[in-house]
Formats: structure tokens, sequence, C-alpha cells
């Protein structure tokens, strides 16, 4: 794999959040950047930062969700560059409803941006990286690729799909021999304008991420290791990571949990009202930013991910000991 500072990346859903850090990230480190999403003011801002700090930048307006858009983009990024070294598929919408309540516009919607955005990513990336037999494709997942959320129902459909996805074409990869890496990151709940953007019918009020949340820099480092280290999964956050385990050793006993006093329903609320602006369907308006709101809440970096999580053999020896660990503490008779 190249050094950053080499490589060609492209980035979808980059106007905000995630997107956004992991473009300024890139750009800092010398990588040439192609800014992908529907907001033009926002990706000129985005490019216009990254050059300050002597990167290069490319700004193409794209709906993911249109697959000659997505095609288009791959093709300028191969016209302005000569190539394409990461592509890193992240734009998102969502609504924080229940799915009765949601209209079939709206589900249809979330799952063509979600899934069959990061589906065309792939696609058009592949052509290029093919003809190079080198690149590395990174796909927004989330610790809802395998942990349901309630009020996410269309959101948690198209991170499970885009987890069977990236396991699929990874293996059609490795059949192949053809030297591309494809790797799923998974994040909790972070500190990002998607919350702000997303729909909500919550009963007239602003929903906002489940504490802990992290940092959108958290995410955007793991980005950047993924770029130039081969890994298959990274989750970002000790307790997403901690929660997918424990979805797998008992998924009813976390669905307690979630339900107990209505803590995954009442945590994802504001005690304000809804102010009815979201970008389901239209672009977000200015110049965007990397952070929400809940700076206060932010934990800004993750022991886990950093020292752990990037380490495969760290990471099976954590888990393995937690699981003997729990299988002992359950067959550990009371003492009479």
């Amino acid at each position: 794999m190249k050094p950053v500072s080499e490589q060609v990346v492209v980035i979808t859903g980059a106007s905000s959040g995630i997107g956004r850090a992991s473009a300024l990230a890139f750009g800092a480190r010398g990588a040439s950047v192609v800014l992908a999403a529907r907001n033009r003011e926002a990706l000129e801002h985005v490019a216009a930062q990254i050059e300050a700090g002597g990167g290069k930048a490319h700004v193409v307006v794209t709906d993911v969700s249109v697959w000659a858009q997505v095609e288009r983009l791959a093709a300028e990024a191969i016209s302005r560059f000569g190539r394409i070294d990461t592509w890193l598929n992240n734009a998102a919408v969502n609504e924080h409803a229940s799915v009765v309540d949601m209209t079939i516009e709206e589900l249809d919607r979330i799952i063509q941006v979600n899934l069959m955005g990061q589906i065309y990513g792939v696609k058009a990336a592949l052509g290029p990286m093919r003809r190079q037999r080198s690149g590395t494709i990174i796909n927004m997942g989330s610790a809802a690729s395998n942990r349901a959320v309630p009020l996410h129902s269309a959101y948690v459909a198209s991170k499970h799909g885009i987890a069977g996805f990236t396991d699929s074409i990874r293996l059609d990869l490795q059949h192949e021999k053809m030297p591309i890496t494809v790797t799923l990151i998974q994040p909790g709940f972070l500190d990002t304008p998607f919350f702000h953007n997303a729909r909500a019918k919550l009963n007239g009020k602003q929903s906002r991420p489940i504490p802990p949340i992290y940092a959108p820099e958290v995410v955007a480092e793991t980005i950047l290791f993924a770029a130039t280290h081969p890994r298959r999964n990274l989750v970002v956050g000790g307790q997403a990571a901690l929660a997918i385990f424990l979805d797998k050793l008992s998924p009813g006993l976390v669905d307690k949990l979630m339900l107990a006093r209505g803590a995954g329903f009442r945590l994802q609320t504001e005690d304000k009202p809804d102010d009815r602006y979201d970008n389901l369907f239209e672009p977000t308006r200015g110049i965007g930013a990397v952070r929400g709101t809940w700076g206060d809440e932010a934990i800004e970096s993750s022991f886990y991910t950093r020292h752990i999580e990037c380490y495969p053999n760290r990471k099976r020896m954590l888990w393995a000991a937690l699981g003997i660990g729990l299988v002992a503490l359950a067959r550990r008779r009371p003492e009479r």
C-alpha cells in the first residue's frame, strides 16, 4: 500500500461529519482528495481548507443514489489525478421513526442512498483498481451492521446489507487473487451533524445520538489507518465493540437492556422541539461542519481502537479472555 501522501482518495459524503473529517485528515497528510456530496458550497469550503494547507482537492457534486453520477465521479477522479488508490463509501441519510410512521418513499430513499450508494461506489472503484491491480475500498458500516437499534429500521437494514455485501465482494476478489483490500468500518454513535440532518418523527422532539458519543475525528483516524493497513473490519470505540460482542453472545440480553425503562428510545430524543430540517431528499445548506452540538459529551480518542482493534492478535486475545471469563462466571455456583 502507498503512503497516504502519495494516494488519490475519493470520499463520498465529504461535506460533513465523518466524510469531512476524513477529507481534511487525508488532505493534511498530502493526499489528493476527490470530494463528493450533494452540497457544492460545503464541498468547495472543504476543498479550500485542504488547498490552504498545501493539499490537492477536486469537487464533484454527486448523489450516490444515482449510478450515472457515481460513475462520473470515478471518471473525474481518473481524469484529474490518473488513478484511485482509496475509495471511501461514506454518504448516508437517516430517519428517526418507527417504520409504521415512515412512508414507502422515505424507506426507499434510505436504502437507495445508504446501501445502493455504497454498492455503486464499489462498482465504480473496481474498474480502475482492477486495471491498476491495487487499491483500497473502505465501506462505512456501523455497530448497527451487527446490532439492531430501535427507531432506525431502514438504516439498520442498510448497514446490515453493507456488511454482507462487503464480505461477499471481498471473497470474489480473494478468489481472483486480485490485490484490492476491502475494509468495513464500524463506529458507534458520533458527534456529527448527521442527527441534525436526519428526518425525525419523535412526537415533535429533536433526535440525538445515544451516549457514549465519540468525536468524528476518531473515525477519521481509523479510516487513515485502513488506507495503509489491510484489515477486514475495524470497530471504532470500545463501547461499540462491547455491544457487538454481547450481541453475538446473547442478543436477547441486549434487547432487554435496550428496552429497560425505554432506554433505547428515551436516550434518542432531546428536550427541545424538532427543527423540521433534514437532508433526506434535498441537500444540506451552508458550508457544513465536522461536528454536531454534543462536543461537551464527545470522547476524543479510543484506546481500544488505536491499540487493540487495529491489531488482530491483540483483539483475539482480549475477546477470548473476556468470553472465557463470562463462561466461567456463568458456571460458577453460589457459595452456601
